[in-house]
C-alpha cells in the first residue's frame, strides 16, 4: 500500500457549526504514523540511550505532535510488563510530504540501524477524545463513516496518567480485561506503551474492523466494569481515548504482518 500520509486534515467543528474558526490545537493532523522496532538484546543499552538522544532530533522534526514510548505486554500495566526489546515512535503530521521526510531523519535511521525488525502503522484519526500531555493531538475529527469503517483495519490508542494512590487499584482490574483482550475476535496486534514504567500506561491495538473494536470496548464485561470503576473511582488525572483508520502498514511484529 502506498506509505504516504494523504492531505486528509479536517477541521474541527466549534460551537457555532462549520466553517468557524479553528482551533490550532483541536486541528486533525493529516496522518499518525507509529513506528515499532524490535532490537537485539545486545542493542538495549543503545536503544535505551535513544531515548534521550532523539528528543532533540524529533523537536527539529517538523512533528505537530510526537512520544517515544516504551512498550510492554500490557498484562498488568506494572514495570514487571517492560519488553526492553521493542520500542515505538509515536508522530502526527500536516501534511504527506514531513512524514514522507521524517523516514530520513537521523532518529529512523539511527532506530533502523539498531533493529532486527520494524512495523510501520500510518493511520488517519477519526475519533479522540481526552487530552495527551495537556495537548488533544488527533484534533476533534468529524465523524465520518466511510473513515471509520477503515479499509486497512482499525487502529486504537489509549492512553492514562494514574493519580498518585491509584496505583494500586489500576493495576489490580487490569489483568482480567487484558486476558479478555487478547480472545476478542478480530483484534490482530496488542502493545502496551508508556513514556515511563509507571503512572503514564497506554495501549496501541490493531483490528479488523470497528465492530471488533466496539465489541470489546462496549460489549464485553471486564471492561465495561473497568470503565465504570474509572469513572467512579476517579484513577486517572489525564485520559485519552482515539481511534483510525489504518491507511498502511509495512513491515512485522514479532516476525508476524498484523
Amino acid at each position: 500500500m502506498d506509505s504516504r500520509c494523504a492531505p486528509l486534515g479536517r477541521p474541527a467543528v466549534s460551537a457555532r457549526g462549520y466553517g468557524a474558526a479553528v482551533d490550532p490545537q483541536r486541528a486533525v493532523p493529516a496522518c499518525a504514523v507509529l513506528h515499532l522496532w524490535r532490537v537485539p538484546t545486545t542493542a538495549v543499552p543503545a536503544a535505551v540511550a535513544r531515548m534521550a538522544l532523539d528528543r532533540r532530533h524529533l523537536r527539529t522534526s517538523g512533528a505537530a505532535f510526537w512520544k517515544l514510548l516504551g512498550t510492554g505486554d500490557g498484562r498488568t500495566f506494572t514495570p514487571r510488563d517492560a519488553d526492553p526489546h521493542h520500542w515505538a515512535v509515536l508522530t502526527t503530521w500536516a501534511d504527506d510530504a514531513g512524514a514522507t521526510a521524517f523516514e530520513r531523519s537521523p532518529a529512523v535511521r539511527a532506530w533502523d540501524r539498531l533493529a532486527a525488525e520494524r512495523l510501520r502503522v500510518e493511520m488517519v484519526p477519526v475519533a479522540s477524545r481526552g487530552r495527551w500531555s495537556g495537548r488533544e493531538p488527533f484534533g476533534a475529527p468529524v465523524p465520518s463513516r466511510a473513515a471509520a469503517a477503515g479499509s486497512g483495519g482499525i487502529a486504537s490508542i489509549t492512553r492514562a496518567r494514574i493519580r498518585f494512590g491509584r496505583g494500586r487499584a489500576f493495576w489490580g482490574a487490569v489483568p482480567p480485561v487484558s486476558a479478555d483482550l487478547h480472545a476478542v475476535p478480530g483484534l490482530r496486534l496488542a502493545v502496551g506503551v508508556g513514556e515511563a514504567p509507571v503512572g503514564l500506561q497506554g495501549t496501541f491495538s490493531l483490528w479488523e474492523d470497528a465492530s471488533s473494536l466496539r465489541d470489546f470496548a462496549h460489549g464485553r464485561a471486564a471492561h465495561r466494569d473497568v470503565v465504570e470503576r474509572t469513572g467512579r473511582e476517579r484513577w486517572y488525572a489525564e485520559e485519552l481515548f482515539a481511534r483510525f483508520a489504518v491507511r498502511s502498514l509495512e513491515g512485522t511484529h514479532r516476525g508476524v504482518a498484523p
